[in-house]
């Protein structure tokens, strides 16, 4: 791995935020399908079944993240964001060029194929931000995540103003716009973020900053919401409806003033110490680096870790003489839970795999209801779904900014691990599926509120969990393995189970559009039962965390472990 020249100060850890921001928004192109679904089905012929295997296209793509995970140990962030501004320019513009008829009677395996490169941008785009910001801002995981996160879950709602403000609701133009829009932001973005010097101890300003950018993702949310809703109860003039894209786009900005702040005010900022995991000493002329307090005293969190480990460090003296005396040979020792794991390492414990199906047996059934949205809708008499579709980002949104917060506090207060909150959100899906499969107009607007909840938490979660369980050092790769129960639960919750029922519906009513409660009603009760199983293995989970949590967290702040020496 070639070392990265890290950017030190205090001001570029929140420059590379306020940057992920956008690029975090760029990420969520694949909740655009929704959009432009019925285009495809329309221009190109394709039956429901057909168009739902190019939604799982979409999540395929957008998932399958090993090769950026490994790419953000290898090279510098602005790189693994410039592969995705190709694959988001070649698989979009495709798009674009068969729906368009440029290029008439695309091969469908090839247009599959083109979904799968559109939206694997998605991939390179999340995880140079997320790991770049999570190791910039080692202390404070589960609140970046959470920022990050939510303006994820945010970008549906963006892409849905744009499409109906900007574009007129012109699906075409939608792809167009995907594909030389989002290269071009991305390109001008990537110089930004950066991995920077992160501080081995808390900034008392830190706390506010974070309050303000949470503030600002707030007021960006229901900004949204009040403008999808007066656009689908009114229409508004071109002069209005440019204005009201105008203050969405310097809400997007919010975030940089912060740095702006820390800028332009003479307030002098307590200075931080040197990169986590850096053995450097600090720079000469320092002479009050002896007065750097540990990131915890050694009172409470040593007893712990002693405990949690079994005193492995008790004879660390005897065991180095008794090396260097060549009587022994030393063995590296295996990591602990909250050390660097390598994945060929983290793949042989129950957690991983727990973790791995509980979160694939929530974000399964919540793709599916993601990629049918609009065929749900219509199947209950809702023929524009442009409302639903803010509504779950609106609530995706709540659920993923929430969660960081709440989660973040408790972990701190009370050490509850984050899983907890994980087992919360699957009951609430569970209960989401059953309002679906009442078919009321009324319930299905409150059952997409509480799905988008439920898959915002979901998704916020399995990113400091991961995390904090396994270590920052290989966490992209981490990260992205836990991310393949996203396609693999579209293919068999969305392709084999929704949309053959659906079809199978259709044709007894001898069209290719279903109407009616029976077109999702068995998908339903099938999909709650499977949140209900995830809901159970997130309680086993937590029981088997909570006192990896008491080590990481008992002096009421993150403690970073011993390097396990890999």
């Amino acid at each position: 791995m070639s070392k990265l020249v890290l950017k030190g100060g205090s001001r570029p850890p929140w420059v590379g935020l306020a940057a992920a921001v956008w690029v975090q928004i760029a990420a969520g192109s694949s909740y655009n399908f929704s959009l432009y679904s019925h285009l495809l089905k329309s221009v190109l012929g394709l039956n429901q079944q057909q168009l739902t295997v190019l939604g799982v296209a979409n999540d395929i793509g957008e998932s399958v993240g090993l090769l950026p995970g490994l790419a953000c140990n290898r090279f510098p962030p602005w790189a693994v964001l410039l592969v995705g501004a190709v694959c988001c320019f070649v698989g979009y513009g495709a798009i674009w060029l068969a729906v368009s008829r440029t290029v008439p009677n695309l091969p469908y395996w090839l247009l599959w194929l083109t979904h799968c490169i559109a939206t694997n941008s998605n991939a390179w785009f999340g995880t140079a931000v997320l790991v770049t910001n999570m190791r910039n801002f080692p202390l404070s995981r589960g609140t970046v995540a959470g920022i990050l996160k939510g303006y994820v879950g945010l970008s549906a709602a963006v892409y849905t103003v744009i499409y109906s403000m900007v574009l007129r609701k012109s699906a075409l133009d939608l792809l167009l716009f995907l594909a030389i829009g989002i290269p071009i932001l991305c390109l001008a973005l990537m110089y930004f973020v950066r991995p920077c010097t992160p501080a081995s101890t808390e900034d008392p300003s830190e706390h506010n900053h974070f309050l303000f950018t949470q503030a600002a993702c707030v007021l960006l949310a229901v900004f949204l919401v009040s403008t999808t809703i007066l656009d689908a109860t009114t229409t508004p003039s071109n002069a209005v409806a440019y204005t009201l894209v105008a203050i969405m786009v310097v809400l997007l900005m919010s975030p940089l003033a912060v740095p702006i702040k820390m800028t332009i005010c003479s307030v002098k900022t307590k200075k931080l110490g040197p990169r986590v995991d850096s053995t450097e000493p600090l720079a000469s002329g320092e002479n009050n680096s002896s007065q750097i307090e540990p990131l915890l005293t050694p009172s409470s969190s040593a007893t712990n870790l002693g405990s949690f480990y079994e005193n492995d460090e008790s004879s660390d003296v005897e065991t180095l003489l008794a090396v260097g005396e060549g009587a022994i040979h030393k063995k590296k020792r295996k990591p602990k839970r909250g050390e660097d794991f390598k994945l060929r390492e983290a793949v042989i414990k129950a957690d991983f795999w727990l973790l791995w199906f509980l979160y694939f047996l929530g974000v399964g059934p919540g793709i599916t209801v993601l990629n049918n949205l609009s065929q749900i809708g219509i199947s209950l008499g809702v023929n524009d779904t442009t409302l639903l579709l803010a509504l779950f980002s609106f609530c995706n949104f709540v659920g993923r900014l929430g969660s960081g917060v709440i989660s973040e506090h408790f972990v701190r207060s009370r050490m509850i691990p984050r899983s907890l909150w994980m087992m919360f959100s699957l009951m609430l899906m569970s209960v989401a599926f059953l309002l679906y499969a009442s078919a009321h107009t009324v319930t299905l607007y409150v059952a997409t509120g509480l799905m988008g909840i439920s898959y915002g938490v979901l998704y916020a979660m399995m990113v400091p969990l991961a995390s904090e369980i396994f270590g920052l050092k290989n966490f992209g790769v981490i990260f992205n393995f836990m991310q393949l129960g996203n396609p693999i639960g579209a293919v068999l919750f969305s392709v084999l189970l929704a949309s053959t029922l659906y079809d199978n519906e259709a044709a007894k009513q001898g069209s290719i559009t279903c109407i009616g409660q029976e077109c999702f009603r068995v998908t339903f009760f099938v999909l709650s039962g499977v949140a209900g199983l995830g809901s159970i293995l997130c309680i086993i989970l937590t029981v088997r965390l909570r006192p990896v949590y008491q080590m990481l967290y008992a002096g009421g702040s993150f403690r970073l472990p011993q390097n396990s020496g890999h």
